[in-house]
């Protein structure tokens, strides 16, 4: 929200400076972002008109200006402004001003002395445009200082306000807040009801039940609407980021900053009929003020007149009813509408307006008839007119009514931990605009109808928090016994697991929540998505069912600004659709990945440099698994985006809880990626849990190694043939290590060598050679039998 700083004033009476007030904004919550002095240092700056004007003898874009500053005698000043001509009012820099870093002296341009500088806004720091001098109205008195004229100095002041306080997106409605906080009051509003002098009047219906509750109308016939807007409006209106575009636009435009109620002109011979509210139909579609034609779909509101649409409720007016120079009547439009109803509605069309703006928050309920009379005097005094009654359509029982809540002086203390005196309470609430009764323990307070947040007895103690000062408030410990609670042992905690992959050489990332449909559907992961239903764009408008899209999205921007080599994981929640009855909540799982490419190590001379593989991930995969215990096995995997034959599903205790492999290339040359990417995704539940160490009797006798050698089909896995082999072995087998792997001469084509070392041991005895080989036959005649494999010669 931006305004004009003397705009603030003209509501609130204070004497605390620009710097104390913003100050006194940013204290109570509302931040100031910015402040743009407005009019600071333009002395000797006037107001003056351009008598003649003849183009400079050696220059074409120059021109020679006899200009009258009020001092009786004409000045020759040389400007180049393209609108530079007789009868211009403009300002003019006096020989001793300082515009900037520039001093105005006499000067010769080209030859022809020059006693000044007719300006431009932009010279004098008053606007962005700079495109020729600063057009002041006809009657502005010739002599004037401009300061005086203008209203200077002023500051556009720009605060960033929280969703909850709709109310301070207006001038008037922020006043209360520095009334309250500033010891004063907010001067009186006059808006007194205009009496009508017309008769004409249109019918209104409202078809959209609570979403459109309340809706207000008044015609006015014979205005001018060519009627310049007058230089105190369209200062106001510039200063608070508003440019001026004509009279009637701009009125609705200032009623709206200083009130906070959005309005909307609609030129009345454009109309045919009576004017609904109505929920729009689904393909319907209309024409807005941008010239855009817009489809809608059945969730907008719309404004109709004989049924067809004129207006989006609540965003933006129609193409054809708009206002123009030649309108002659009027119809004021001033409603209130159903924040649920606004909200997201212009985004869906990516269409966001101060009207949307303020109404998906909550506008005042109570606003629209004094925003209308407050209009059409407006109208009056400046465009002339004869207004019509009000005619107003409203379901009272579909507006909000603001609640009666019970404060009570004990409670604040309690909350607060300090005792504030009755009457400064009362003064703070009453400062707010709220209705304060005192009742046996406290007070029965009635917010203003403006004030959306406040709803329980602790809304009030925040306000009084908030406009008390916050560094009223002492620091102190919480008090009583707290209780401790220990970790569990039986889980990896979090920040163990995010140790574990820093210590391998990876790096955190944090990825939105939120990823674009079309970049899931290359993934292939389309089943059970969890659309938003107010998305903040259409490439956040699903919620990640999987981490891998977000981390390889970031992997492949660092890889796309020359980064060799790029190793980055993520712990986070992914989300999924549940089945059932009516609308479950989603399913959220913490889920914990990583994806590598480009080189294996760092650049260095002690090791000869190749790039990442697989068994580089699974190395990584398995020291995480180390931590907690964990026994990893490993199962061809046929997920649409990994490699057919380097990608594999984790399990652990024969439960799925993860997959690891190398991004497909199809994939990965749809994501632009021009590396091989390797990744890796868990269900951090499935990888964390483990078992309570538990202290065992070392065997004091000595272990025996045996290595076999097979010949086995190349599909048959390592894993499946150790599984194999620790079942029939039985209990004196303590270990089995994979040490050799041959494919090649002497290995017949569609087998491959895997050479085994068997570790046996007893804890009561030493094991003799019948034990040992009787365990080895065991586990060959299982491996022949259930892999169809032989013992290599």
């Amino acid at each position: 929200m931006k305004f004009s700083e003397n705009w603030l004033r003209s509501h609130v009476p204070t004497s605390a400076s620009r710097d104390e007030l913003s100050a006194v904004l940013t204290a109570i919550g509302l931040e100031v972002e910015e402040v743009t002095a407005l009019g600071d240092g333009l002395d000797h700056v006037v107001v003056a008109r351009i008598v003649e004007a003849q183009r400079h003898p050696e220059a074409d874009r120059l021109q020679v200006c006899r200009v009258d500053a009020g001092q009786g005698e004409l000045l020759q000043i040389v400007c180049g402004a393209p609108n530079a001509r007789p009868g211009l009012v403009a300002p003019l820099a006096m020989v001793g001003a300082q515009i900037g870093e520039l001093k105005i002296k006499p000067a010769k341009l080209r030859g022809v002395e020059s006693n000044g500088m007719l300006c431009s806004a932009k010279e004098l720091g008053l606007d962005n445009d700079a495109s020729g001098l600063l057009e002041l109205p006809d009657d502005a008195p010739v002599g004037q200082a401009l300061v005086d004229y203008l209203g200077l100095p002023d500051a556009s002041i720009e605060i960033k306000l929280t969703p909850n306080r709709a109310d301070c997106f207006s001038v008037r409605g922020i006043a209360y807040d520095v009334a309250a906080a500033a010891h004063s009051e907010v001067r009186p509003f006059a808006a007194a009801p205009v009496a009508a002098v017309g008769s004409r009047e249109l019918s209104i219906q409202l078809a959209a039940g609570a979403d459109a509750p309340r809706y207000l109308g008044r015609v006015i016939e014979g205005v001018n609407a060519a009627a310049s807007t007058p230089l105190w409006m369209a200062e106001r209106l510039r200063r608070s980021g508003v440019r001026p575009v004509s009279l009637l636009v701009d009125i609705t435009q200032y009623v709206m900053l200083e009130l906070g109620q959005p309005m909307h002109a609609y030129d009345l011979g454009t109309l045919k009929g009576s004017i609904a509210v109505r929920r729009s139909r689904a393909g319907e579609t209309t024409t807005l003020l941008d010239s855009r034609e817009v489809v809608l779909d059945d969730s907008f509101l719309v404004v109709t007149d004989a049924d067809r649409p004129v207006g989006l409720a609540g965003l933006m007016g129609g193409f054809d009813s708009r206002v123009t120079d030649a309108t002659t009547d009027v119809f004021l439009e001033a409603a209130h509408f159903a924040p649920a109803a606004i909200m997201g509605r212009g985004r869906k069309l990516g269409l966001h307006t101060d009207a949307g703006h303020r109404f998906e928050r909550g506008v005042d309920p109570a606003l629209p008839r004094t925003a209308i009379e407050y209009a059409t005097r407006l109208v009056l005094d400046l465009a002339g007119g004869t207004p019509s009654p009000v005619t107003e359509a409203v379901r009272a029982e579909d507006l909000p009514q603001p609640a009666t809540i019970l404060l009570r002086r004990a409670r604040i203390t309690r909350v607060l931990g300090i005792r504030i005196d009755d009457a400064e309470v009362e003064r703070i609430l009453r400062a707010l605009g709220m209705d304060v009764v005192a009742a046996g323990e406290g007070w029965q307070v009635t917010a203003p109808s403006r004030r959306f947040d406040i709803a329980i007895e602790e809304d009030l103690i925040e306000e009084l928090a908030r406009i008390h000062g916050y560094e009223q408030i002492p620091t102190t410990l919480p008090g009583g016994a707290s209780r401790v609670a220990m970790p569990t042992e039986t889980v990896l905690d979090t920040l163990s697991v995010r140790r574990q992959l820093v210590a391998r050489d990876l790096q955190e990332t944090i990825n939105y929540a939120f990823v674009d449909a079309a970049l899931l559907s290359q993934w292939q992961l389309t089943e059970g998505l969890v659309p938003l239903a107010n998305p903040l764009s259409a490439e956040l408008a699903v919620m990640r069912p999987s981490l891998l899209p977000g981390l390889v999205a970031t992997l492949g921007r660092n890889a796309a600004r020359q980064q060799g080599r790029v190793r980055l994981f993520e712990v986070g929640r992914v989300f999924a659709q549940q089945a059932g009855d009516g609308q479950p909540a989603p399913l959220e799982t913490t889920r914990v990945a990583a994806a590598v490419c480009g080189d294996a190590e760092t650049v260095q001379w002690g090791l000869p440099a190749r790039k990442v593989d697989f068994h580089d991930l699974k190395g990584d995969l398995e020291s995480l698994a180390a931590a907690s215990g964990a026994v990893l096995a490993f199962e061809p995997s046929q997920r649409p985006y990994g490699h057919p034959a380097r990608s594999a599903e984790v399990l652990r205790d024969g439960a799925v809880i993860g997959w690891i492999g190398q991004i497909h290339p199809r994939l990965a040359k749809a994501l632009d990626l021009d590396v091989d990417v390797y990744a890796v995704e868990l269900d951090l539940a499935g990888l964390s849990a483990r078992q309570l160490p538990r202290a065992g009797e070392l065997s004091r006798f000595p272990a025996v190694r045996r290595d076999l050698a097979f010949l086995v089909p190349e599909q048959v896995s390592w894993a499946a043939l150790a599984a194999t082999v620790r079942q029939a072995a039985g209990p004196l087998l303590r270990e089995v290590n994979l040490f050799d792997r041959y494919v090649g001469q002497g290995v017949e084509p569609g087998f491959k060598s895997l050479a085994m070392g068997l570790i046996l041991q007893d804890k009561s005895r030493t094991l003799t050679d019948r034990d040992v080989e009787a365990v080895v036959a065991e586990a060959v005649t299982a491996i022949e039998r259930e892999h169809h494999a032989r013992i290599r010669g």
